[in-house]
């Protein structure tokens, strides 16, 4: 229901947008909604959050949030290896977790928090809005910073080989790293890359941030060519690619001369919790609170608590947005987590080649800074899906367009019926009835049209309504949602 509203309401434009939401806005009034969703901006495929996936976090510290354990607990481990003496605990999907220093409200929890929440948070503070990819995918947490706010290459070395010997049994398929090392004197043979390729030779993909230097140059874990190095966007905190700009991240070469990064994703207006317990959490609740209460006849909130308010970056009282490329690698490890669960047969190599497919290229940015572009959320489902079938289902390319006929195809098992609807015939029903061309597999075909552009949209099982997601083109049908685009020249 939220997300129909907000789809409404960017079609009258981002203008309309964020003027006129927080009127309209009937679910949680207190909320300033500055920030689009991440599944919405990355156009994920509602179909998929991870399910049945672990991705290891190692960051600085961790705060078990209710958006990561309040509808089931998804924290399978916490570990310490910041220390001589490496900490764990495990935990049930039944358990609250808890560890030495989980409620300290400290500075060094923040990062680790805000990058946990951002790839695999359910939103459950923000009645599902703003979760993340992956928001039913499990965690394993694994915190670095040592008691002089340092994490040197040693003991990310030592947090990838407890995730080699451990993460197998825990169901680890990701590791994602937004942290960088200390400079290395040469590249071949470092240590953390050497860790890097043993974790991704056992078949668990890597994902690391490029930094946020905005240099030719590029510290461990990043400088691994084993690795996925994800890159800074700025896409404007809209949807037109047109606007999207590449971030002040690094960039260069690894050993083998393979540039760095392989694709970018989004470093700026990236929503993430603010930390309970701390002062900021505390002063969020006041704000939003005496913002609530004003005048119901002025709509104006006073000058100093908006001007606050966007100080701290705070979209409601228990959410900010965030910037860095922190935040870019956690984002591509839940679209890796989406592509798993799609096909669970996927491994590091073949993962890395479909996002490198499914990117979009940033507009006058050079291929050393973006490398093969921004990250598409559905558009990497979709490579996944389509790459455990027969080549001549290339449904990837969906809708087909043949000389004589339109070739539409969909993936899902689940389905039992499915049909494409569409303005060719002024979405009479039942439209096009597909067939099971191959388990899970779905085709239908439509005589080729006169030129021009149709609307049109999946039924399945006469229920629920899909946009095509291996079709990136889309139109608002006037009601709040989203038609797919078919062109026909």
């Amino acid at each position: 229901m939220q997300q129909i509203l907000l789809e409404a309401l960017l079609e009258r434009g981002e203008a309309a947008l964020h003027q006129g939401i927080q009127s309209v806005w009937p679910i949680d009034p207190e909320a300033a909604f500055g920030a689009l969703p991440t599944p919405l901006r990355l156009h994920a495929d509602p179909r998929y959050n991870g399910a049945g996936v672990t991705i290891a976090l190692v960051d600085s510290a961790f705060y078990p949030h209710p958006d990561l354990v309040e509808s089931r607990n998804r924290i399978r481990a916490w570990v310490d290896v910041s220390g001589r003496r490496l900490r764990t605990r495990r935990f049930e999907n039944d358990e609250t977790p808890r560890w030495p220093g989980w409620d300290h409200a400290a500075d060094v929890q923040w990062h680790g928090l805000m990058t946990s929440v951002a790839a695999s948070g359910d939103g459950a503070l923000s009645h599902g809005l703003y979760r993340g990819l992956a928001s039913n995918a499990d965690l394993v947490l694994v915190q670095a910073m040592n008691s002089k706010g340092r994490v040197p290459n040693a003991t990310i070395v030592r947090a990838l080989e407890w995730l080699l010997h451990h993460g197998p049994l825990l169901g680890v398929r990701i590791v994602s790293l937004s942290l960088g090392g200390d400079p290395v004197a040469t590249l071949r043979g470092n240590a953390v890359d050497e860790a890097v390729r043993r974790l991704v030779e056992k078949g668990i993909v890597v994902v690391v941030a490029a930094g946020n230097a905005g240099e030719r140059r590029l510290l461990p874990p990043a400088t691994s060519p084993f690795a996925i190095t994800v890159g800074g966007l700025d896409d404007k905190n809209t949807f037109d690619h047109a606007e999207r700009e590449v971030w002040h991240s690094n960039y260069g070469e690894t050993v083998e001369g393979a540039l760095k990064p392989e694709l970018v994703a989004p470093s700026l207006w990236v929503v993430a919790p603010v930390l309970p317990g701390t002062p900021v959490a505390k002063e969020a609740a006041d704000l939003f609170a005496r913002r609530a209460k004003r005048d119901a006849a002025d709509a104006r909130a006073p000058a100093p608590i908006d001007s606050r308010i966007a100080e701290l970056k705070l979209v409601t009282p228990h959410y900010q947005h965030v910037e860095g490329t922190s935040f870019a690698a956690p984002l591509v490890s839940s679209v890796v987590a989406c592509m798993i669960q799609a096909n669970p047969s996927l491994g590091p190599r073949r993962i890395r080649e479909l996002l490198v497919a499914g990117a979009h290229p940033v507009t006058g940015a050079s291929v050393e800074r973006q490398g093969a572009g921004a990250v598409d959320a559905g558009k990497a489902v979709t490579l996944a899906l389509a790459d455990r079938h027969s080549r001549k289902a290339d449904f990837t390319r969906s809708p087909l367009v043949t000389p004589a006929h339109v070739t539409f195809y969909l993936h899902d098992h689940r389905a039992h019926q499915v049909q494409v609807l569409g303005s060719w015939n002024d979405w009479k029903a039942p439209g096009l009835v597909a067939e099971e061309v191959e388990p899970g597999l779905w085709q239908a075909l439509l005589r080729r049209p006169a030129a021009g552009e149709y609307a049109y949209r999946f039924l399945i099982d006469g229920i629920q309504w899909l946009t095509d997601p291996a079709n990136p083109a889309r139109v608002p049908d006037g009601a709040g949602r989203w038609n797919s685009l078919l062109q026909v020249e």
